[in-house]
Formats: C-alpha cells, structure tokens, sequence
C-alpha cells in the first residue's frame, strides 16, 4: 500500500512568534531551545485535536513546523484569526518531500537552504530530500500517529497518548481546550486509546473497522509488511473486552486483527 505523505510545513516568524505558538499550542513552547523540535498539538476549544505537528525552533524569531496530517494553508489560515497584534508572519510554504535520513539524535533539529531534518533518535526525517518511506513503520511502531483528514477534529489528547509524547503541558497557562485537557487528565473519561494491530488485509487510513454493528477501531497510519498490514488504530476500550487474548476477527469484512502494541493516555 504505497501511501505517500508529503511534508507540510508552516513557518511562525517575528518578535512574537514564540508568545503565540505558547498561547495556542498545547506543549511548552516557551521551553523549546534553538536547534531544537517538540510534538505539540493545536486543539479545538472542544479540547478535540485539529492538528498534530513537530514543532521546531530554527531561530530565536522562528518557529517550524511539521504536520503530521492535514493543510499547511489551511492551518495558517486558521490561526491568523488570532494574531490581532501580534508581530510575526504567518506562512505555509509549498508541500515537499520527506524521507528517512540516518540516526540523529530525538529532538534536534538541523537545516540548510535545502532540507530540514527532524533527529527520531533511530533515524532522522528529512524535509526536502528524494523521496523515501522507510521512516511510517518505525513511526508507527513507535506510537507516533498520523492524522488522516477523516479524524481532524474528531480525537481526544489521550486517545493518540500525546501525553506520552510529551505534546501535553498539564502546567502552563491557557491555550485552546486546556480546560478539557486537565479534566479528562485529573477526573479521568477517556475511553479510546492508541495500539498498533496487525491487518490481515489491506486497509485505509481513517477507515473505521465494525464487527457485528459496532465501531471497533478507527485506522489512522497503515503500512504494509511482509504481506501484513500494520496500522496504528484507537480502539475503544470496551471493544478490547470482546477479544480473545490480543485477537479479533472483524466479521464485517472478513478481516483479523491482532494487538502488536498499546500505549496509554
């Protein structure tokens, strides 16, 4: 299944770019050092995740970032509706290449005037580069989701475990969704989490997964291997309750799923 994701990225320039990104993302921003990225997340005031990125401080002025799914344009859009006075530039730049780059370092950031490349610790991801997707397995086996656009605005904080991914301030002042953020941390509710499932058969990214009239799984990431499909998936909790040992066999298309992995909130 040869899905192709382009990089998307958004650059926030200017006197204030840093104040902002702090106040409408969902990490530290203010902590993030130079030659460094974080996950964070850009969240609805319904506290549901509207973008999911890797976000980079490539200048003191300037932040970059990486989606991980959705529309650069639309995203600046979106946030300059809440610039006001603020002094920085909003601007998505033309869609490129990504690709799987040697190990690097989690968390460094490194460029040039051709390529931005994203230290994961095991391997690096390169923006700008030829084309390569050696790097969605060794995501998606290490829990870091990708968001189809069926699922924007739709998913909860906990249920992509962007706790976990350090993507979540619990700490810092307000930002959109903050107030539902610390609701579902401290008095719990959530009930869908992150696994990554082995696929018998192919499948699409954001397809929902139903056996006998209910709502199993929602697929985000899918890859295939060695004539297997392996997906990060939000399984609904009470769903895991009808499978017997890691296994479950989707009776509406024939399919068998199996747990590889889970992660928590």
């Amino acid at each position: 299944m040869a899905t192709h994701y382009p990089a998307e990225t958004l650059s926030i320039e200017g006197a204030d770019a840093v104040a902002f990104a702090h106040a409408q993302f969902s990490s530290e921003v203010t902590a993030l050092a130079v030659g460094q990225w974080q996950f964070s997340a850009w969240l609805n005031p319904q506290g549901r995740v509207r973008a999911l990125f890797h976000l980079a401080r490539i200048a003191d002025d300037q932040l970059l970032l990486l989606l991980r799914g959705g529309n650069a344009n639309e995203m600046a859009d979106a946030l300059r509706r809440f610039v006001f006075r603020s002094k920085l530039t909003l601007r998505a730049m033309e869609p490129r290449a990504l690709s799987t780059g040697p190990a690097l370092p989690a968390q460094v950031v490194l460029h040039d005037e051709e390529t931005l490349t994203f230290g994961c610790d095991t391997h690096s991801l390169i923006v700008g580069a030829a084309h390569d997707d050696r790097w969605r397995l060794m995501q998606l086996r290490a829990g870091w989701p990708w968001l189809p656009d069926q699922v924007l605005n739709e998913l909860l904080p906990p249920a992509l475990s962007l706790l976990r991914l350090q993507a979540i301030a619990l700490n810092k002042g307000c930002y959109p969704g903050q107030e539902i953020v610390a609701r579902l941390h401290y008095r719990g509710g959530n009930k869908r989490h992150l696994h990554c499932v082995v696929l018998s058969q192919a499948a699409i990214a954001g397809t929902t997964l139903r056996t006998d009239e209910r709502d199993i799984a929602r697929l985000l990431d899918v890859v295939e291997v060695d004539k297997t499909f392996e997906a990060l998936a939000i399984i609904a909790d009470e769903s895991l309750d009808i499978m017997t040992g890691k296994n479950l066999q989707i009776s509406d298309d024939g399919m068998h799923m199996q747990l590889r992995s889970s992660w928590p909130a």
